[in-house]
Order: structure tokens, then sequence, then C-alpha cells
């Protein structure tokens, strides 16, 4: 009898942690420092950035589905990262907004690969496109109140982040 190969996925495992980790710090102390907010996500951002790029790539050999939109969704997560790290006074003053694009980027991004999802089931499936809907809402709501968005923001970055990183937890565990 023939042992099946792990579909556990370490990656998704490690990204998801650190979302939900990040969120739980989002959730915990809302009034906390945006300068370490904007560190932190600046971390996030460029690694999930780079962590794009890698699905992005290990999708086309496995498929050679040509997942464009994960490399300039990837490209564009390390810039924002970068300018979240190098720049703090910049990052902190226009974090409402680069979140609020962030989100509906990101969202877009999900729901165009989609697809990818259906391959691991239809419920997963449904669960990422309710979710990356979500996601847009969220992310018009910061872009046209900026305002609102500033005194809400940690509760609405935990909110993503928590949503990415149940995502990735979930997908750890039904890679095939």
């Amino acid at each position: 009898m023939e042992k099946k190969a792990s579909s556990f996925s370490w990656k998704h495992l490690f990204l998801g942690s650190l979302f939900i980790f990040a969120s739980l710090i989002a959730f915990r102390n809302p009034v906390g420092s945006l300068i370490t907010i904007t560190i932190f996500f600046g971390i996030i951002a460029v690694l999930k950035g780079l962590f794009d790029i890698f699905v992005r790539n290990r999708i086309n050999d496995l498929t050679g589905f040509k997942a464009t939109s994960l490399t300039i969704v990837g490209v564009v997560d390390i810039i924002l990262g970068l300018l979240l790290l190098f720049n703090i006074n910049v990052g902190v003053s226009t974090l409402p907004f680069i979140f609020a694009i962030w989100f509906i980027i990101d969202s877009i991004e999900g729901l165009f690969t989609s697809e990818i999802a259906r391959s691991l089931g239809s419920g997963y499936y449904w669960f990422t496109i309710i979710l990356n809907i979500l996601g847009i809402i969220i992310g018009f709501s910061l872009l046209f109140n900026p305002v609102a968005s500033a005194l809400t923001i940690s509760f609405l970055i935990g909110f993503y982040l928590m949503i990415f990183g149940i995502m990735n937890l979930v997908e750890a565990f039904i890679r095939n």
C-alpha cells in the first residue's frame, strides 16, 4: 500500500499564524503607537509580497497557470512595505490610505485567483469569495472615510489580518 504524500503546507501555516498574531496585537491595543503598527505592517507587507511571488512561481510550476496578478500584488506589497519601513512619518500619516488600497487590491486579486481555490473544494471557494468581498468593502470604507478609519484602524487592520490568517491556516491543512 502506497503512503500518500503529506498535503500540509508549512508556509501557509507560518503566514497564517503571523497574520493572526498581528491581528491579536491590533485588537489588544487599539490606542497603541501608530509607529509600531507602521513598522510591524511594513515587515508583514514585505513578507507577504515575497510569499505572493513565490506562490505565483509555484502555481506556474504545478499548473502552468501564469498568475500575473500575484506578481503585481507581490511587488505592490513589497513597495508598500518598504515605504512603511523607511519613511515612518509618511507611513503613519498615510496608513489609512495605504491599507485601504492594500485591502482593495489584495481582495480583488483574491477574486481573480479564486478559481484556484475551487480545486481545493467548493466550500473553500465560497469562503474565499465571501472573505475577499468583505475585504473590498472594508477597503472602500477606509478609503472614503480616512478620519474615521484612522480612529478605528487597529480594529479594521486586526479584522483584515484575522481573515487572511484564517484563510492561510485553512489552506495549510487542505493543500493538495
